[in-house]
């Protein structure tokens, strides 16, 4: 479920429900959740397979395996591209996805999402509206026991991923860089990664990725990247049986 409310003090008040996912799920798996507002103050959110992947993804009648968009007061857009076929998700911008872990809207409304593959096959996608991302139809990975999930990595009605990633990098969470304290990382993405554990920098030229660097890992598994307001980063660090940590990284002065 998505809710807003406004925070008073130390408490949320005014809390208001925008939207309810139908088909409650007890699985443990494949949260997928993500949200995102572009410049017209429009929310996308994602949800993922929930751990059913042969019957939620490629059904535009079910929630789950998608990314959405609706209004901040959780009304649905009338240019959404399934706001008028009857007995769709109205809320549906697009399908097919698997368990999305960083969601970016750029300034020029460009959405930008990726998704953890099974083993080996995660995905960097530019999401377009009314797109199939393929999932489970289409993949670069297999199960976790070895089995194939599917012997075809194209599909003609499907799209394809900017990058993908085999063996998987686990990725967590993701930024488009936009502070002034590190100048070589300005407008490039930067995802975190639970395996073995970085911060990946990614150059974008239009639709391509051009290149990608390794440029954090000595800190294990990252869960979670934000951007500070004065352009540090912070890093949340997941180490399982160890205490996590919160960690900003600044750029050194030369009074320091």
């Amino acid at each position: 479920a998505i809710c807003r409310a406004k925070l008073i003090g130390n408490q949320l008040v005014d809390v208001k429900l925008l939207y309810k996912a139908e088909g409650n799920s007890t699985k443990g798996q494949h949260f997928g959740s993500r949200l995102q507002f572009d410049n017209n103050g429009k929310l996308f959110f994602a949800i993922g397979d929930r751990g059913n992947r042969d019957k939620l993804p490629q059904d535009l009648t079910l929630d789950g395996g998608k990314i959405y968009r609706i209004n901040d007061d959780g009304s649905i857009p009338k240019n959404n591209p399934y706001a008028d076929k009857e007995g769709y998700k109205p809320e549906v911008w697009s399908y097919g996805h698997r368990n999305q872990q960083g969601l970016v809207v750029t300034k020029e409304g460009l959405v930008i999402a990726h998704e953890h593959g099974p083993k080996g096959g995660v995905e960097l996608n530019i999401i377009q509206p009314g797109k199939n991302y393929g999932w489970p139809a289409i993949t670069y990975g297999v199960d976790y026991s070895g089995a194939v999930i599917s012997p075809f990595t194209e599909h003609p009605d499907m799209e394809q991923p900017v990058k993908y990633w085999v063996p998987s990098i686990a990725p967590s969470s993701m930024i488009l860089y936009s502070g002034d304290m590190f100048p070589s990382l300005k407008n490039d993405l930067l995802i975190s990664a639970l395996k073995p554990g970085d911060v990946r920098q990614l150059k974008f030229d239009e639709d391509e990725v051009v290149s990608e660097s390794i440029i954090i890992s000595e800190f294990g598994r990252i869960r979670h990247i934000a951007e500070a307001p004065d352009g540090s980063l912070l890093l949340l660090t997941d180490q399982r049986r160890k205490k996590g940590k919160l960690i900003r990284i600044s750029a050194v002065s030369e009074d320091s």
